[in-house]
């Protein structure tokens, strides 16, 4: 048994999946990125059948952050010729590769959604790991809905996937129901009952429906899996998956008690918190366990009495392990462009471009101007914030607001658009925001709904950053709406923006602004990424989601 435990990043494959958490290509690539500074043993990078797009991302990560020296790139299949073969088409320029194939097992699954028995099922999940096998020689195998599956059938399939040569056996949670006890059970029932079990990595996937997706994957681990399968944050469907950081602290901090590590550098978790939230508009809950606002603060007064004295009296873990520094820098508006750039690289931020180097130093030089001090938090907000990887199709040039007791809100907003044309006009609303969103919509003109609009403080003081987010979801034309239905289109998409400033309304408008070009920019991605997949080779009459897995039509 390996001396360690992988870790398995499934946050651009099942952590997107989770409505709002939508990423451009840019924005996936940015994630992977930091993943592999992050140190995951293995990247999902998607679902290659999913769509052209998906295709077109998974086959660029695997070219950009699939080096000799990098994670494994796995790409997920359903147990069917079709969905293998896109997977390792598009996984084809990483070093290393994994196709992760899935096939469920619990009888409401079987009855239900495949509509077939049992030694069907069995059957074709043992062909399609053997035809796997025959490509790639690094394949995982689940049995999806493990938990509410009869464990002496789990069991029977698990033997025929290792004797057909899967690597890594992956026991899902997939709706969230076990306790750490049942879990633990079922992990430790497979070495005893599947023949070559020992041979292979048992890897958990748990999802947090009742709030036990930590629990139980730690559980896992006691009972001998060596792979844990989590997200940053916890994102994924429903409510999320097993927390990267937390069980990953979890076994640093209670090494002793578990007897394994991983081989993630814990410095880059912070980091790669702050980063998912930025990109995908999802604020981390300041009680969230590591990586929470709250995480390492303390307002009671016995506790800071203690923490004084001596830091572990109230505290398990060290803040800098996981990347947290709160030290003041000193940088201020007499400070040229090496020391921002030289601070930036010593928080590990990199850059692109020149281009996008001076954008941050410009709005350096805006926030200089209006706060007296600079600290780590705003730079991490310059370096991770505003527009730097979403596309800007149209330019929001200005923005006012007239506002006030007894007085209509009315907004005046000058837009450049793609062609370059600028325009100007005005709108009122129910307050300043409305009527600035009221006014964009006027230039854009581009149907939406506003499901979501938060504001947070980043930083302490009267003239704090602000952080906005919102999310908008665009409504769908008839087709895709009936697609949806059928299964062959994932419905409405919900796309997300982010800003931050001084001026909340100004944060307000750019952010309105990032979800917009975001959506507008979606179509025209997917149609750029169906002809870099069609050139591949992707194959238009590919199976959709309204064929089950063995070709049966299904009924709406």
């Amino acid at each position: 048994m390996e001396d360690h435990v992988r870790i398995f990043d499934t946050t651009l494959r099942d952590g997107e999946q989770a409505p709002g958490c939508t990423m451009t290509l840019e924005e996936k690539l940015e994630v992977a990125r930091q993943l592999a500074r992050l140190g995951v043993d293995i990247i999902e990078a998607g679902f290659p059948a999913a769509s052209p797009g998906d295709w077109a991302a998974v086959h660029e990560i695997a070219k950009t952050v699939g080096t000799p020296d990098g994670p494994i790139i796995a790409a997920l299949a359903r147990a069917n010729k079709d969905d293998i073969d896109k997977a390792w088409s598009a996984i084809q320029p990483a070093a290393k590769k994994r196709i992760h194939t899935f096939i469920s097992s619990s009888d409401i699954h079987i009855e239900h959604q495949l509509r077939s028995t049992r030694e069907e099922v069995l059957e074709r999940a043992r062909l399609m790991v053997r035809y796997a096998r025959s490509l790639c020689d690094d394949v995982e195998f689940s049995p999806m809905d493990a938990t509410r599956s009869d464990p002496e059938y789990v069991y029977r399939m698990l033997a025929a996937v290792v004797a057909e040569g899967a690597t890594t056996l992956n026991i899902p949670d997939t709706v969230g129901y076990a306790t750490p006890e049942e879990y633990a059970e079922l992990i430790a029932g497979i070495y005893r009952h599947v023949p070559g079990a020992d041979k292979v990595i048992i890897s958990t996937h748990c999802h947090d429906d009742l709030g036990m997706a930590v629990a139980n994957s730690l559980a896992g681990v006691r009972a001998g899996a060596r792979q844990i399968e989590c997200t940053i944050n916890g994102i994924g469907e429903r409510a999320g998956n097993a927390s990267l950081e937390e069980v990953v602290m979890a076994l640093k901090t209670r090494r002793s008690f578990f007897g394994v590590d991983t081989r993630i550098n814990t410095r880059e978790l912070a980091r790669s918190s702050r980063l998912l939230s930025t990109i995908i508009g999802m604020p981390v809950p300041p009680n969230k366990a590591i990586v929470g606002a709250n995480a390492f603060a303390h307002e009671s007064g016995i506790h800071q009495d203690g923490v004084l004295k001596h830091r572990m009296t109230y505290e398990i873990m060290d803040a800098t392990t996981i990347g947290l520094d709160g030290n003041a820098i000193v940088l201020g508006k007499h400070s040229g462009r090496n020391a921002l750039r030289t601070k930036l690289a010593a928080m590990g931020y990199e850059f692109d471009s020149e281009e996008e180097f001076n954008q941050v130093f410009q709005r350096f030089k805006e926030l200089c101007d209006k706060k007296k001090v600079v600290d780590d938090r705003d730079l991490e907000v310059l370096a991770t914030g505003g527009s730097l990887h979403t596309p800007e199709l149209y330019r929001l040039e200005h923005v006012q607001v007239t506002c006030g007791t007894g007085v209509t809100p009315v907004a005046t907003v000058r837009i450049t658009d793609p062609d370059g044309n600028t325009q100007t006009t005005a709108a009122h609303g129910t307050g300043p925001v409305d009527a600035i969103y009221k006014a964009i919509d006027k230039i854009v003109g581009r149907p939406n709904d506003l499901i979501e609009f938060s504001i947070k403080a980043v930083t302490e003081g009267i003239d704090a950053v602000a952080e906005v987010s919102v999310r908008i979801r665009e409504p769908g034309d008839a087709v895709e709406e009936r697609e949806y239905r059928v299964g062959r289109h994932r419905g409405p998409q919900i796309y997300s923006g982010y800003s931050a400033n001084t001026d909340t309304i100004v944060a307000a408008a750019e952010s309105y602004m990032a979800a917009l070009n975001k959506m507008i920019a979606a179509r025209q991605e997917r149609l750029s990424a169906e002809n870099v997949a069609y050139a591949a080779g992707y194959d238009r009459n590919r199976p959709t989601y309204a064929v089950d897995l063995f070709g049966k039509n299904a009924t709406e």
